[in-house]
């Protein structure tokens, strides 16, 4: 039996991280080889995050440094304030 959940999985997140960045390379017309090159990610290493989702966070963040979107990264691990314990407080 298969479990379903509203939460997405690791690996889906990896291919919808994947697919995304493949849509954003392309719409800016860059080819693989010339991104690899400008951006210090080997070809291989770029040709396999696009179809697997798997890569290097180091890569990750240079890829991600090339098309100026390093900022997307500000809120992985913040902690977040829990609302009900603040609504708690006013009770």
């Amino acid at each position: 039996m298969k479990n379903y959940s509203i939460n997405k999985t690791p690996n889906q997140v990896q291919s919808e991280l994947a697919e995304r960045f493949k849509k954003l390379r392309k719409s800016k017309k860059i080819a693989q080889a010339t991104l690899a090159n400008k951006s210090g990610v080997s070809l291989g290493s770029l040709k396999r995050f696009e179809q697997s989702g798997q890569i290097s966070l180091e890569s990750l963040l240079k890829l991600a440094h090339l098309f100026d979107r390093l900022d997307d990264f500000d809120a992985v691990f913040t902690i977040k304030e829990d609302l009900k314990e603040i609504e708690k407080l006013f009770k």
